[in-house]
């Protein structure tokens, strides 16, 4: 008997990368398991646009709800891509867009996950002292190339954390 291929699940997703005052890289790590498997991973924060929600108004909620970091400025919008993958043998067709943020100095907050036991419940903060060493802890290529894209803005921009 030939199986029905499963219907792709398409979403918006928002994210940012988030700078502090000496420029460090806040990074998500976690243990998951994938296929029965235990799996490490470190990415960038970022979820779901919900309806009515701007996707910088997503990328700043979706930062502080999965890292506890609340004060927080958007300076660059970095643009989106779509990435596609399979998750528990179903195909995802995700839009991620992603900002460029600068941590403010009020403490870290508590996270917010959607529910205890939601996987970014998981998540731990974990800074990365630079933009090349975030992007080679990095679990997967597509958030990289959002780190490549930080990048090319801070290089071109004498003030980087003058608001565009």
């Amino acid at each position: 008997m030939r199986k029905t291929p499963r219907k792709t699940k398409k979403y918006r997703a928002a994210g940012g990368i988030v700078l502090n005052d000496r420029a460090e890289v806040l990074l998500l790590e976690r243990e998951v398991p994938r296929d029965d498997t235990p799996s490490h991973e470190i990415r960038l924060p970022k979820g779901h646009i919900e309806a009515g929600e701007t996707p910088e108004q997503a990328a700043l909620r979706e930062v502080g709800e999965e890292s506890g970091y609340w004060d927080l400025q958007i300076v660059a919008d970095l643009g989106e891509d779509e990435i596609r993958f399979t998750f528990r043998g179903r195909p995802i067709q995700r839009q991620e867009h992603y900002y460029l943020m600068r941590l403010g100095r009020a403490p870290r907050g508590a996270p917010r996950p959607s529910s205890p036991d939601a996987e970014e419940a998981l998540f731990q903060p974990l800074w990365a002292p630079d933009l090349d060493t975030a992007a080679a802890w990095l679990s997967f290529e597509s958030e990289k190339e959002f780190i490549r894209r930080a990048q090319q803005w801070l290089a071109t921009h004498s003030n980087p954390w003058q608001v565009d």
